[in-house]
């Protein structure tokens, strides 16, 4: 087995990269006798100083730790900034200040802690550092500077993400607070954002419009896929281009289903596990109750013509509790038919109340359910009796309280 030779072993040296700057420094000349003399004497000033900020500077333990994290946010600091160049990082310290240094380290860790760590708005805090992030500074000022590279690109990435659904919801009507009100993902934000602008809407949908919204783009283009025209927009800043045409693929790659007539709009989006949370609209809870009335009284209306009197609908009423098909007008030999039906197949009132809990609009049931239920008492008796003239009262009843030509 052949040996290495002497240039091909490659030392690991474990030193703090101040330490190895400073030593830099010194053999080269950079760092002379009275920047160390400097050092000697500010360097125990800001042990104290962060002794004090993490805990109590009258205690060894925490002097000893307070040195090691001055040595790492200085370490940190110099061979971020300086992109691990022993050279510029000893020309540094000659040129500034130890807990210039130090401090440059600490603010590159409060920032990374104020920045979010996860895409889901409401869940992270915004406004920077504040004193209960001190525990978690104390951490990190502790830590490598590769866990803190590792540790920032992990959360750019995130705050790319935020910033991009910030910036589509905006041009969409929505500000950063509703959107922590919502408190939904950042990407669900994108995706629902790139649909809505794909149809040439101006704002972000609540639930209503977002249904109608996917209806439009199956009827445009339920046989194609692929031809979704879901874009990144032109003015979108650069540096957020690429998070927005990651989650544009993912929309693309959801295309088939959403487009698919045969799955229900609200049981793919928000009944279907791999749907459910994947696109974004406001909760507007008083905007599907009015909707939902609307699809009502337009659906009663057409029932009833458009009738809205006594006549009619008692009319209507009477033909459900009988069995019939419903009817707002009955004309005379259809009001006798309707009594010798109720003889031969009973009377239910109850179906009539049923029908108008199923199809009245909310506001007009308890009104048409007094109607109903005053017209039963009275009527009820002479339309289910067996006396001999029955026929002609009970016909005689419906011409005066119905609506019979």
């Amino acid at each position: 087995m052949s040996t290495p030779s002497p240039s091909a072993v490659s030392l690991y040296d474990a030193r703090p990269f101040f330490e190895k700057a400073l030593q830099h420094g010194v053999q080269h000349g950079i760092i002379g006798p009275e920047k160390i003399e400097a050092m000697r004497i500010e360097g125990p000033k800001g042990l104290v100083q962060i002794a004090r900020y993490f805990g109590n500077e009258f205690l060894r333990p925490e002097l000893e730790k307070a040195r090691d994290r001055m040595v790492n946010l200085i370490s940190i600091y110099l061979e971020s900034s300086c992109g691990g160049d022993l050279q510029r990082a000893a020309e540094s310290l000659r040129d500034f200040s130890l807990l210039s240094r130090s401090k440059g380290g600490s603010d590159m860790l409060k920032a990374l802690i104020a920045m979010p760590q996860n895409s889901h708005f409401g869940m992270n805090e915004r406004g920077g550092f504040r004193d209960e992030h001190i525990p978690l500074l104390a951490k990190w000022s502790l830590r490598s500077l590769t866990d803190y590279q590792a540790e920032l690109a992990r959360r750019s990435q995130v705050a790319q993400v935020v910033d991009a659904a910030l910036w589509l919801a905006g041009e969409l009507g929505m500000d950063a607070d509703e959107l922590d009100e919502a408190g939904k993902d950042a990407e669900a934000v994108i995706r629902t954002a790139l649909l809505v602008l794909a149809m040439g809407r101006v704002e972000m949908p609540d639930w209503v419009a977002f249904e109608k919204m996917i209806v439009a783009l199956r009827k445009k283009h339920g046989a194609a896929p692929r031809a979704l025209p879901v874009v990144v927009p032109k003015k979108l800043p650069a540096h957020l281009q690429g998070v927005v045409e990651a989650v544009r693929l993912s929309v693309m790659a959801d295309a088939a289903k959403i487009l698919d007539a045969a799955l229900p709009v609200r049981q793919l989006f928000d009944r279907s596990p791999a749907f459910m949370g994947r696109y974004f609209w406001v909760e507007d809870a008083m905007a599907e109750v009015d909707h939902h009335d609307r699809q009502a009284s337009a659906a009663w209306n057409k029932v009833t013509g458009g009738n809205s009197d006594d006549g009619s609908l008692l009319t209507l009423l009477l033909c459900v509790a009988a069995g019939t098909t419903p009817k707002t007008m009955l004309t005379e030999k259809g009001a006798a038919t309707l009594v010798r039906k109720i003889w031969k197949s009973g009377f239910h009132p109850a179906l009539a109340r049923q029908y108008l809990l199923d199809h009245a609009p909310a506001q007009h049931q308890d009104a048409y359910a007094s109607l109903w239920d005053d017209f039963v008492e009275e009527a009820q008796p002479t339309l289910q009796s067996d006396a001999v003239h029955a026929l002609n009262d009970a016909v005689a009843l419906l011409r005066r309280e119905c609506h019979v030509q």
